[in-house]
């Protein structure tokens, strides 16, 4: 949609696995931004986008990095866990401390003190790419994360624009 509206982007976007990249043609965009219901649910989207962003910015500005570090790991359980890929505490996180400490805004030797001290606490267990969350109640309090701007209900379930119930 970005590209659509402003004609480029000004940013750029790298997965950090394989995807599916589909092209939408601008005829086709526009015929679907003419059904209320698609025009809604693009709206709700880009509301939680800048919902999003809100909370980043606090995350970023507000929270040391060892709180940053937990907040991005209740996010991510919470977005996982709304599809089904986080079991008994545990989901694939696929990056370096390098990519964690670009996302974070921290250097690679900052992210390492602040696993080492999140490991520490008992709060995360990581290996092999695969972290563990023993207690995400605790690290929510720890991290000062409120799931609210991510709206997904709980994590089990998000209404969607259109009014009805749709797996997360």
């Amino acid at each position: 949609m970005h590209i659509f509206i402003l004609k480029a982007m000004d940013h750029s976007i790298e997965t950090l696995s394989p995807c599916e990249m589909v092209a939408i043609p601008r005829a086709r965009v526009l015929e679907l931004t003419g059904r209320p219901a698609i025009a809604r649910a693009l709206w709700w989207s880009n509301l939680v986008d800048e919902a999003t962003l809100r909370e980043w910015l606090v995350n970023l500005g507000q929270r040391d990095a060892v709180q940053r570090i937990a907040h991005l790991f209740c996010e991510l359980h919470l977005r996982l866990a709304s599809v089904g890929l986080v079991r008994d505490g545990e989901f694939s996180l696929p990056i370096s401390q390098s990519e964690l400490g670009d996302t974070m805004g921290l250097s690679t030797v900052h992210v390492n003190r602040a696993l080492q001290s999140l490991r520490r606490q008992g709060l995360i267990g990581l290996e092999s790419h695969v972290l563990t969350i023993p207690d995400i109640d605790r690290l929510r309090k720890f991290g000062g994360f409120n799931p609210n701007y991510l709206h997904l209900e709980g994590g089990k379930t998000d209404r969607s624009p259109t009014g009805g119930v749709r797996p997360g």
